[in-house]
């Protein structure tokens, strides 16, 4: 994504995608400067931006840019894009995504200047770019399903692997011959996994990920 950007003169792009809890932070893929992310992150700025606002209440792609104030609410929005800006990140092409396979996710293109290019571009081949968005959205997806989240605590695949058949019942050597490694590698990822989770025994871990079961299916 980074090189076909360059390639089509868009300076830099950022993917967003919300977490399902409400204070969850989101998954940021980015060409933004890395200072400018760090301090987006640690503001929890996706709850005050007006761009994700707007990828919120719309399906479309939209542009933004000075004229975007229209959507600010309040001062610390205006203040948000002021900050920005000093990141030249000033005008852009935002594709939000509501696929329904998970919480709604934005990318957006940016540029530090309003060009004519970039106008034309975005005039011409927007669906393009909304197409390149939906297709970096389902490989991302894709790629980060072996991050394996228990009520915000993120296992290794093997971890959550190992914990699921621990789940229904089967022994550390059981476990090991189902999934082709030894009865210790098992009960190293086991241990693992309760620690991360905070739990001394595995009927602990074991209910932690049936409750989050649960509250999906529900």
């Amino acid at each position: 994504m980074a090189y076909t950007a360059t390639a089509l003169d868009l300076s830099s792009f950022a993917y967003l995608a919300l977490q399902r809890a409400g204070g969850g932070k989101p998954r940021i893929i980015s060409t933004y400067p890395s200072q400018w992310v760090a301090h987006y992150q640690k503001n929890n700025y996706q709850t005050l931006d007006p761009v994700i606002g707007e990828a919120l209440r719309t399906p479309e792609p939209f542009r933004w840019g000075i004229d975007f104030n229209s959507k600010f609410t309040s001062m610390a929005q205006h203040r948000l894009f002021e900050e920005a800006a000093k990141f030249g990140i000033r005008f852009g092409f935002t594709v939000p995504i509501h696929d329904g396979h998970g919480p709604i996710a934005a990318l957006t293109f940016s540029v530090d200047q309003s060009r004519p290019q970039f106008e034309r571009f975005i005039e011409s081949h927007g669906r393009v770019l909304q197409l390149m968005a939906m297709y970096f959205h389902a490989h991302t997806r894709r790629k980060l399903a072996s991050v394996y989240n228990i009520d915000g605590t993120c296992l290794s695949p093997r971890e959550f692997e190992c914990l699921e058949w621990a789940a229904r019942g089967k022994s550390a050597w059981e476990i090991g011959c189902i999934l082709g490694i030894s009865r210790n590698t098992v009960a190293f990822y086991l241990e693992g996994a309760k620690k991360k989770l905070g739990v001394r025994t595995i009927v602990q871990a074991v209910a932690r990920l049936a409750a989050v079961k649960r509250k999906q299916q529900n």
